[in-house]
């Protein structure tokens, strides 16, 4: 790749990073304000949880059509419409709000719309990154992407969220419903076609397929890539087994560590530049070490985060543990998405992407559902903690059992076979 093409390439990453780096704010805003909105309505751990869970279901609903979609358009005008969606049901939120009129089942009914726009909007976002750099920054690019999230989710985002419902309940909505519109509108500087183009798959003269005909390819593909089958199934234990104690972290904060709303947002802070040093480090890490290693390690790190805050009710050290957690699970996710993009051709990445998402979003519902019950049983978040840091303590055991004859690394792995190691 020459200079000018860097160039247009980095213009590009800039225009997708800005605006999904302004949606990831809103995001971050939304999933604090959320859950704080649904406690002045009820503090019933399985309805706190359930929201939670409400917030993610689309993605085992919707997520396989969503990256089906997404590999019928083009993906920058899915992004741009999926956003202006959000930006609408937030702004309904907030009058609702104002009226007074709201209840614990209509925040459920928009974290459920919600849900449903992020299945297409974040299946764009990812699917567009091999499309603006070239292969050799994808390791950078996808940390770069994660940056992005942490820093709008957790590192702005939360702060911003509970400081802002602390002055008045409006404030984070009608933020988060402009961040939707504002992400939406710094999409017009990606300039170009982001239409999938057809692969051996399916020939380009051929003739319009049903869309669950095309469903059906990506499927058969995925199903024949044995290295990709693994990893999806490790992404998705970590995801079911994380969420059991993600869902109480509001009430780990509030109950159990006796944080104030505004104090919350700090904690959550605290996990925000965990974040940021795991995206910061992931790629040197994974050139050092190499992707399984780094992979299986930051499983690992993920158990002792959890697991600490669950056996040390102090402040400031549960906020470095979830800090740790955050670093690794954003090091965890940077292996997985360059893998993604390394292993599976382009015209079927949404695809496969859905596949994934549908997979491990979807095991999220059922993670919250699961820490609500255990936590209401076990008599305290704390615990849910400890059972979340043991049960991932498994799943680093299990993806070095799983991995540990492939390669993530050689060449002939990001053609898209699974290598096998001569051990």
């Amino acid at each position: 790749m020459n200079e000018e093409q860097g160039s247009a390439g980095n213009r590009r990453l800039w225009w997708l990073l800005s605006s999904t780096g302004v949606g990831n704010l809103a995001d971050g805003i939304a999933k604090v304000a959320f859950p704080l909105l649904a406690t002045t309505l009820t503090h019933d751990p399985v309805l706190i949880a359930g929201l939670s869970a409400t917030q993610f279901l689309p993605w085992l609903l919707f997520g396989l059509i969503a990256g089906t979609l997404v590999d019928r358009i083009d993906r920058r005008r899915a992004m741009i419409f999926a956003n202006i969606g959000r930006a609408a049901v937030i702004g309904a939120l907030t009058i609702l709000i104002a009226a007074g009129g709201m209840s614990i089942w209509l925040v459920y009914a928009a974290a459920l719309l919600i849900g449903t726009a992020e299945t297409v909007a974040e299946s764009a976002a990812n699917a567009l990154i091999p499309s603006v750099v070239d292969e050799r920054s994808l390791e950078s690019a996808n940390s770069k992407l994660q940056a992005c999230e942490i820093v709008g989710q957790t590192f702005l985002g939360g702060p911003v969220g509970s400081a802002t419902f602390a002055l008045f309940a409006l404030f984070p909505f009608l933020l988060t419903s402009a961040g939707f519109a504002v992400g939406a509108a710094l999409l017009i500087g990606l300039s170009g076609s982001f239409r999938p183009k057809p692969t051996a798959v399916r020939d380009a003269g051929a003739p319009p397929t049903r869309l669950h005909t095309e469903l059906l390819e990506g499927l058969r593909w995925l199903k024949g890539h044995p290295l990709l089958l693994r990893m999806v199934a490790i992404a998705g234990l970590l995801s079911l087994v994380s969420e059991l104690a993600q869902a109480q972290l509001v009430l780990y904060a509030l109950d159990d560590l006796h944080l104030n709303e505004a104090t919350y947002g700090l904690f959550a802070f605290i996990g925000g530049i965990g974040g940021l040093l795991g995206a910061a480090a992931a790629p040197r890490m994974v050139q050092a070490a190499g992707r399984r290693a780094v992979l299986v390690i930051g499983i690992g790190c993920c158990a002792l985060g959890f697991g600490g805050m669950g056996l040390i009710r102090q402040p400031v050290a549960g906020a470095l543990l979830f800090g740790l957690f955050a670093a690794a699970i954003v090091i965890v996710n940077v292996v997985f998405a360059t893998a993604r993009h390394t292993l599976v051709p382009g015209a079927l990445l949404g695809r496969v992407l859905g596949v994934w998402r549908t997979v491990v979003w979807g095991t999220i519902p059922l993670g919250a559902l699961l820490g609500g019950v255990l936590t209401e049983a076990l008599g305290s978040a704390s615990k849910t903690f400890v059972v979340s840091g043991v049960g991932l303590l498994g799943v680093a055991v299990l993806a070095f059992l799983a991995l540990r004859r492939f390669s993530l690394d050689d060449e002939s792995a990001s053609a898209g076979r699974a290598v096998h190691s001569d051990q």
